[in-house]
């Protein structure tokens, strides 16, 4: 776009529109990103404080004109556009949602000379428009959108693959997630029904023992490699065993030296991510002067907990939501009288639309994948209905945000797992004062509960959450009775000189306080919990690399049945076809542009 282009443009107040010039400014019932029983948002897109739009007149017959809409949903991130489409003389317009395949060095815009054309280019410093020799893209008239929509693909290639459709498509889901939302949705007190079947049934169905590996006195102890977290903190009179797992799917650097309680290992052909085995018993009981010792049952203390941590100088992480989890209405556990009439969910809205979830990472993001794992609990599941947090901001949602787009406001007081406009990885319990400034600087956020470990005010390794063992305010799902043992997932930061890792930890049967104790013991500053109950709530799968082949592995192995078969190859979950779940994902950093 030329700069004579540009100067047509003109930018009206913060959280407004960017209009080309002779358009009128859209008025608004109520603060953008703020639900109020008396004037809801309309949409999702209402709830975007920072959205910038462009509007251009589309000629037609006689004095019949159309427009053009896009809007940049949150420029500062410039991934996400919804574009609003009315031909000449229609009274009903159509919209598209279109993601950026390169937001970091690609600015997207209008045509101002040329109506329904886009221009693509690149980023030119100071400014959200493309820069000088941008291509155009026509869109009106022609059948590239509407071809586009009719595609069978959730990303649907526009502009020479430099811009996709996201288009609505069924997301997977495994025959037992089929089974409880039928009970939870359609059938009579369902919940107490699957509640019965895991207390009953499920509770440690998963449970895995660290047997002793094959003749371990053959194998000498091995020094940790190279960039490696520190250790986990043994207890007083443990060793580092060599133990092995039958359930384990990863591939070791070094295939013949076993796996040692508490140390970290390389993974073969992934450079930067490391395994380790724990025993929660095995580990230390505490850390710092305040720390607290947590106690373990005698199931959970012997139960096997793989964790996988990732170099953060390395990785990029990001988060998608699924094409159905998490849901944007209410959650049964608010009670009638916090819920105010007029508004469908906690934040005024129960649908994504016009925007598309796709539960699949998009096309251009998946030759940098190195790992994908579940993310938190369900709406039904994500809210209080005991404690302090039932009682405030309607029950406490937690909230998620997807490429800079608030689908759900972040609430106070729950644990959070971040990435900054950045790239910034974080984690911290989120507080009123931050929705300020906090939000517009965030890319994706999920949240999930209370922490496990909260950071420590005097520095060091993070101290047991204050409601680790309080079953209904801590919100940690489990039974009625309070048995919370169970397959349970979590995630922590450790923080060691100048290196970081995010850490997933797998626990193979496991209440709060011993996924506390185990990540306490590997000197994780701050920890949160993520799903349970079920593989597919607890999966994480890893691309190694060999040359230019890409492998697929889990971490436990029967994960694999989570991912499909086509023409006698292996399509992984997430990467391959759509989801109903959230997920986190890591990429390779990007060159430096």
């Amino acid at each position: 776009m030329t700069a004579r282009h540009r100067q047509r443009l003109r930018l009206a107040p913060a959280g407004g529109m960017l209009l080309l010039a002779g358009a009128s400014l859209g008025q608004t019932t109520a603060p953008q990103g703020v639900a109020t029983a008396s004037a809801p948002p309309l949409t999702l897109v209402d709830l975007q404080a920072a959205r910038r739009s462009q509007q251009v007149d589309l000629p037609g017959p006689g004095r019949q004109r159309g427009s053009l809409t896009l809007t940049a949903l949150q420029p500062a991130v410039n991934a996400w556009f919804l574009l609003t489409l009315r031909g000449p003389g229609e009274t009903a317009a159509t919209q598209y949602h279109l993601e950026n395949a390169d937001p970091a060095a690609q600015r997207v815009a209008l045509d101002p000379t040329r109506p329904g054309t886009l221009t693509l280019g690149s980023a030119t410093p100071g400014s959200d428009l493309p820069g000088e020799g941008a291509a155009p893209c026509p869109l009106w008239p022609g059948p590239a959108l509407a071809a586009a929509r009719r595609s069978p693909l959730a990303y649907a290639p526009l502009c020479g693959g430099r811009l996709y459709l996201r288009n609505a498509v069924a997301g997977h889901r495994s025959t037992l997630e089929a089974g409880t939302e039928l009970l939870r949705d359609h059938v009579w007190r369902g919940e107490q029904v699957i509640g019965f079947v895991r207390r009953e049934f499920l509770q440690d169905a998963f449970a895995q023992r660290a047997r002793p590996a094959d003749k371990p006195g053959d194998y000498p102890g091995r020094d940790p490699p190279t960039g490696a977290p520190p250790p986990a903190r043994l207890a007083d009179g443990a060793t580092p065993r060599a133990v092995a797992s039958d359930a384990l799917g990863l591939g070791l650097a070094d295939a013949v030296a076993p796996l040692r309680l508490g140390q970290w290992r390389a993974l073969a052909g992934l450079d930067g991510i490391y395994l380790s085995a724990a025993l929660p018993r095995a580990l230390a009981a505490g850390a710092g002067a305040a720390a607290r010792p947590l106690a373990l049952d005698p199931v959970e203390g012997e139960a096997l907990a793989l964790l996988v941590a990732f170099d953060l100088s390395a990785f990029e992480l990001g988060f998608a939501l699924g094409t159905e989890h998490p849901r944007l209405g209410w959650s049964a556990r608010v009670p009638p009288a916090l819920r105010p009439p007029a508004l469908p969910g906690p934040d005024g809205i129960a649908s994504a639309a016009p925007l598309v979830r796709t539960g699949q990472l998009a096309p251009a993001l998946q030759a940098r994948a190195v790992a994908t794992f579940t993310g938190g609990f369900k709406r039904e599941h994500g809210a209080f209905r005991h404690g302090a947090l039932a009682t405030v901001n309607r029950g406490s949602h937690y909230g998620f945000i997807e490429q800079g787009v608030v689908f759900s406001r972040l609430q106070p007081g729950l644990a959070t797992l971040y990435v900054g406009q950045d790239g910034e990885v974080g984690m911290t319990t989120w507080r009123s004062e931050d929705d300020a400034g906090g939000l517009g600087r965030l890319r994706h956020a999920r949240q999930n509960g209370v922490p496990l470990l909260e950071r420590d005010p005097g520095g060091g390794t993070g101290r047991p959450g204050a409601l680790i063992d309080q079953w209904g305010a801590g919100n940690w799902s489990g039974s009625a009775d309070e048995r919370l043992r169970t397959l349970r997932a979590g995630a922590c930061l450790v923080e060691a000189e100048s290196r970081r890792f995010l850490v997933y930890g797998y626990f193979s049967t496991a209440t709060p306080r011993a996924m506390a104790r185990v990540f306490q013991a590997y000197a994780c500053r701050y920890a949160m919990h993520l799903d349970m109950n079920a593989l597919e709530h607890t999966y994480l799968a890893l691309y190694p690399r060999s040359g230019a082949q890409i492998g697929v592995e889990h971490l436990v192995s029967g994960m694999a049945a989570l991912d499909k078969q086509a023409g006698g190859a292996l399509v992984p979950r997430f990467l391959g076809y759509a989801d109903d779940r959230d997920f986190f994902y890591l990429l390779t950093k990007a060159p430096h542009r």
